[in-house]
């Protein structure tokens, strides 16, 4: 497997934490909504990172009916833990009824928390998550719990997922925030109107989930695609009708932008990502080896400025989707 060469790591936050620009998004390894996952590639992926120049490991407590993500970073990272950065994430569990939960009350997630650094074979993760705030818990409760956690040394600094603007703010009254995982990619672009700008003037990275849009971004869904029909992406307005003939345009209007920049689609959607001011990282779920190494390669990926006004243009032509998950 080649090694790649050194790259920059980028400061999370206002923490001293040196991560990846892109991450290993831990969530396909569970191998609960991706098919034909093993354990064999699931530790390759892991074991590959640091040769890519990753160093950032993203997963959390509900990975898996068992923890299995976790489990399997432990076995992949063994005497290398502190050559890594872990988060993981509390707040969701499955319940008797195999459906996701949210509890983020100071018990479970102390009790989260603990199971969590078990299942990692470590004292202390670098990031510890709240996951989804629990409309049941006041999220000063959650966020007064997360710092007694940080200050007890199980995590190095705290991190939210799923969270609105005002939730943010009621959050860092009671505890300092270091990263904010939303979802952002060239397609779905929501938190630019607020989550961004408010993240970036108060220090505060963000780590964005499905930079590829759930792996649209790729370019390696055809046009006459047809979902399975328990494959989730159905849902989405962005995955039916008008909207997806006008993503497959806009994929188009991309491909020679990468090919002049001798990068796949993928990458140059993770690099668009990666590349926009307050963006710090871009998780990237892989499953096995070859995955992450393209994903990788965005490290190292460069575009011109007329290729990066190809693109503003693209984006321009395309016009606002409707990105929201009918209910």
């Amino acid at each position: 497997m080649p090694v790649a060469e050194p790259l920059p790591l980028r400061r999370l936050g206002n923490s001293d934490i040196e991560v990846s620009a892109v991450a290993l998004g831990c969530w396909p390894i569970a191998g609960m909504t991706s098919l034909n996952v093993n354990d064999a590639d699931s530790l390759a992926t892991i074991e590959a990172c640091l040769d890519q120049g990753v160093n950032f490991l993203d997963t959390a407590y509900c990975y898996g009916a068992n923890g299995e993500s976790e489990r399997l970073i432990a076995r992949a990272i063994g005497g290398k833990r502190d050559q890594f950065v872990i988060a993981t994430k509390g707040g969701i569990h499955w319940g008797a009824d195999g459906k996701q939960a949210l509890d983020a009350s100071p018990a479970t997630l102390r009790r989260e928390c603990e199971t969590s650094l078990r299942r990692l074979a470590t004292d202390r993760v670098d990031v510890y998550y709240l996951h989804a705030p629990d409309p049941k818990t006041p999220i000063a409760d959650t966020a007064g719990a997360m710092k007694q956690l940080m200050d007890a040394g199980k995590s190095r600094t705290i991190g939210v997922s799923n969270v609105t603007v005002a939730q943010l703010d009621e959050f860092a009254r009671e505890c300092p925030i270091t990263v904010c995982q939303p979802h952002y990619n060239l397609l779905q672009r929501e938190i630019e109107s607020d989550m961004l700008p408010w993240c970036r003037e108060r220090g505060i990275s963000l780590a964005v989930y499905w930079p590829l849009m759930k792996g649209f971004l790729a370019g390696k869904l055809p046009r006459d695609h047809v979902f399975d029909p328990q494959d989730g992406r159905r849902k989405y307005p962005m995955f039916q009708g008008e909207e997806w003939t006008k993503n497959q345009d806009f994929l188009d209007a991309l491909r020679p932008i990468a090919a002049e920049a001798g990068v796949t689609l993928g990458q140059l959607a993770i690099l668009w990502v990666i590349s926009q001011p307050g963006v710090t990282v871009a998780l990237c779920g892989a499953k096995r080896a070859s995955q992450l190494i393209e994903n990788a390669g965005a490290l190292r990926a460069r575009l011109t400025d007329d290729q990066w006004q190809q693109i503003a243009v693209a984006l321009e032509r395309r016009g606002k989707p409707i990105s929201r998950a009918a209910v």
